[in-house]
């Protein structure tokens, strides 16, 4: 059976931000974890039903209400597909961004697809 996308965002955060791995493992193959190059936050390029996608993690140095979290101890990633925030796991429970709550008002371009 496959993951579905809440299933595999809370996997990445898992694998990436909880247990500190250095690869994520999905159904659709094998990611490695990487640290930005400013920041050294964790990040990690992974696809998703033919989506590539990215986890990065929570920069605590931001503004942000998500950033309030991090700096308070909650584990944040932010995830991206074509360079737009679509959702974000904070401590395990998946949060989607758009009008219907799981990103229904992005639409999927090709460069998105593989």
């Amino acid at each position: 059976m496959t993951a579905s996308l809440e299933e595999t965002l809370i996997s990445v955060w898992r694998q990436a931000l909880v247990e500190d791995a250095r690869t994520v493992a999905l159904a659709s193959g094998s990611y490695p974890v990487r640290r930005t190059s400013r920041s050294k936050l964790r990040e990690v390029d992974f696809e998703f039903d033919g989506l590539r996608l990215r986890g990065l993690e929570q920069n605590p140095k931001t503004s942000s209400r998500w950033a309030q979290l991090a700096r308070e101890g909650k584990m944040v990633m932010q995830f991206l597909s074509d360079r737009r925030y679509i959702a974000n796991v904070v401590d395990g429970k998946v949060q989607f961004y758009g009008r219907d709550g799981r990103g229904g008002d992005r639409s999927v371009t090709g460069s998105e697809r593989k």
